[in-house]
């Protein structure tokens, strides 16, 4: 964090509500619910991990060492492991991080790498003295073995999880450094250690009861009472973990020591389902060379997020690495998704609709049909009680597939006419399969499923299907308003998407600014104009005036969105044009305190679809967490505006009404509240002469 935030010359607390922000709107997009979206840089998360650190301490487990450490001369400061790069000791990797190489997997010491330097300058760093604090994994080791020898059997851990852990055992413990040379983390509670932080991989799991404990602070309840509810009652509780193989000795080993070394009972990992690699065509996903696709590359591919969601898990590598590629998701997509699922959708309910009017038919129950169709239906449950989430997504399509034979057999377009009964059997039959896979595919493709409910007049969820009603053959009474799920991916639009996302993000920007100042060349010798270059250096209070377009809209009506619970539906007036919003802001207005509010919204933001509801825009809020670690949120005002009256930065004069830009684009322009004047790089925001200000987030970010 520290390292991104100097290259972009921000601050770490600026840097992390960005990205904060950005993951919000992505996870959003892709329906992915969470009882609490937390972070670890609140104070919870900081007396948490303080009194962790000093129960080990009293206990003994916390040692104190004398090391060598790189120290850069050229930037005055010993290195943090993640300051340094170099070749990987064991795979020859010419750009390992100092703490573990992306290429083999292997943690490693910066001292380790060879021909190691500076990630912020380049230079060779050298080896001087310096004291940090260590857990002593070697004393705790008995207590972890015992666990783990209890807990991989009862939790039925997955097998690279236990081999992983097995081999960090067999290797033997060794003592692990758990503070570092930073600024950005959590302060060290120990005299001499005032300017050191703890080290990442020590903090973040504690996050985990951090954040619960957010989420109690953010109801209004007892949030150490609710984490001991939680994170101290094993008896009551199981932990379920989804985590990447490359973080298996931190959640199997490091963190597990934490807790154990404690001297308390908690309640400690249950399962562990841990993945191995997905690799994207040639080589694999890389987050920090930006290699692969990504949250946001979906959002902006034009593939809605159940397509996406529908991939990720049918190829989801649970016991063995996987491989994305664009010919292989269009097959998958075309094949399974719209050819074996979305096939039986629309031969079933089209046959309902065109042959019996809409109603479903009246019939008696195939008894050996559904007596597979129970046991297909109870080997996924018996496959999610494990975990085992692919295989149990792949049995749905099993399901799907032999509902799809039986109805190909039953060949109910000749029965209909000799055999009525038969026919009229078979569809009923049917139409319980449909519904029922609409409650399997549920947490799976939820957009979808709650679409395919509907088609029977029906809802999932609150007062909805569950999976209560799998297997039972009552409640469908008519097929209503039925259309295609699916649209086929056609070659030319895979083919763009390829080229689009090949190489790495950094490649596809250089290629973009290319594009666009071949096209700024080409307009500029067409109007014969010089073209003006937009230099790197340009301001980004200039950046913002030039890209982003803020207007004043009132808020004409506003109503709970049905598919989610903290999500407002808000109809704009923006001065003669109406659009609509989605916002996040149910746990901090009520809709009376909007309805007729007049706001900031960004104009020119691309639309998104929110849970199934197309947001054309977003309204700007302030933010800050308070002293308890509960989230305070103030939308902007502009009461003395008219709607559609655009925004100003600073003195800038107002250009053209800017083009459309992504989500990334926004946020990469931080907004902040500073003592109640809302500013873009120290230059306020201002509305017919008049400075946008906030009375109650005084401090905080904006977005």
């Amino acid at each position: 964090t520290e390292t991104r935030a100097a290259e972009e010359g921000i601050s770490p607390r600026e840097l992390c509500d960005r990205y904060h922000a950005l993951h919000t709107a992505i996870y959003s997009w892709f329906n992915i619910a969470f009882d609490k979206f937390g972070r670890t840089s609140t104070p919870i998360q900081t007396e948490v991990v303080q009194d962790i650190f000093k129960k080990l301490d009293a206990q003994g487990f916390i040692v104190e060492r004398t090391i060598e450490q790189l120290y850069c001369e050229q930037c005055n400061r010993f290195l943090a492991d993640r300051y340094v790069r170099g070749v990987c000791p064991h795979c020859g990797y010419p750009d390992a991080r100092g703490d573990q190489c992306e290429n083999c997997g292997k943690l490693l010491d910066p001292t380790e790498l060879k021909e190691s330097r500076c990630s912020t300058c380049g230079s060779q760093p050298k080896l001087r003295s310096t004291k940090h604090l260590y857990i002593d994994l070697p004393r705790i080791k008995d207590r972890l073995e015992a666990w783990i020898a209890e807990a991989s059997v009862k939790g039925f851990w997955a097998n690279n999880a236990i081999q992983m852990t097995n081999a960090w055992i067999r290797d033997g413990l060794k003592e692990r450094a758990i503070t570092r040379d930073l600024k950005w983390g959590i302060p060290v509670p120990k005299p001499g250690y005032e300017d050191k932080v703890f080290y990442v991989w020590f903090d973040a799991p504690i996050g985990y009861i951090s954040i619960t404990g957010n989420l109690a602070a953010d109801r209004g309840e007892d949030w150490r009472a609710f984490v001991q509810d939680w994170w101290k009652n094993p008896d009551e509780v199981e932990l379920f973990q989804f985590i990447g193989k490359d973080n298996i000795p931190f959640h199997t080993v490091i963190f597990p020591s934490s807790l154990l070394g404690t001297g308390e009972r908690w309640t400690m990992l249950h399962h562990m389902s841990s993945t191995e690699y997905l690799n994207y065509e040639s080589g694999k996903f890389s987050k920090s060379k930006g290699v692969g696709v990504f949250g946001s590359d979906a959002m902006e591919s034009g593939i809605p997020a159940d397509i996406w969601r529908f991939y990720i898990f049918y190829n989801r590598p649970e016991k063995a690495d996987a491989l994305f590629t664009w010919k292989d998701f269009q097959e998958k997509v075309n094949g399974e998704l719209i050819g074996n699922l979305g096939n039986l959708v629309n031969r079933t309910l089209s046959f309902v609709a065109r042959y019996y009017d809409g109603k479903v038919p009246e019939g008696k129950a195939n008894v050996e049909f559904w007596n597979t169709v129970r046991t297909y239906e109870e080997t996924i449950r018996e496959k999610l009680d494990r975990a085992e989430l692919r295989d149990a997504f792949r049995t749905v399509f099993e399901l799907s597939s032999f509902a799809n034979k039986t109805f190909q057999d039953g060949e109910p377009w000749k029965t209909r006419k000799d055999q009525p009964e038969l026919a009229a059997n078979l569809i009923r039959d049917l139409c319980y399969v449909v519904r029922d896979l609409a409650i399997l595919l549920h947490p799976y493709i939820p957009g979808s499923a709650e679409k395919l409910a509907s088609f029977f007049g029906l809802t999932i969820g609150n007062n909805g299907l569950s999976w209560q009603d799998l297997g039972k053959l009552d409640g469908l009474e008519r097929v209503h308003n039925t259309e295609v799920l699916f649209n086929k991916l056609e070659d030319d639009f895979i083919q763009t998407l390829r080229e689009r996302y090949s190489g790495s993000q950094k490649e596809r920007s250089e290629r973009e600014k290319e594009q666009s100042m071949n096209t700024s060349e080409s307009s500029a010798i067409k109007s014969a104009e010089p073209a003006q270059e937009q230099t790197t250096n340009e301001p980004i209070a200039t950046k913002f005036a030039r890209l982003v377009d803020l207007r004043v809209a009132k808020i004409t009506h506003i109503e709970r969105h049905p598919k989610a619970d903290k999500l407002y539906i808000e109809t704009l007036d923006l001065g003669g044009e109406t659009r609509t919003i989605v916002s996040g802001l149910v746990p901090y207005y009520k809709e009376e305190e909007l309805l007729g509010k007049h706001i900031i919204v960004v104009y020119n933001l691309k639309p998104a679809k929110l849970r199934g509801v197309e947001s054309k825009g977003m309204l700007l809020a302030a933010s800050a967490t308070q002293s308890d670690g509960s989230e305070v949120v103030e939308v902007l005002d502009a009461s003395f505006a008219e709607p559609g009256t655009r925004i100003q930065v600073g003195n800038i004069p107002l250009s053209e009404a800017p083009a459309e830009i992504d989500i990334d684009t926004f946020f990469s322009m931080p907004i902040l509240a500073k003592d109640g004047v809302i500013l873009i790089d120290q230059q306020p925001l201002t509305c017919n002469g008049k400075t946008l200000s906030t009375n109650r987030v005084l401090q905080g970010e904006v977005g």
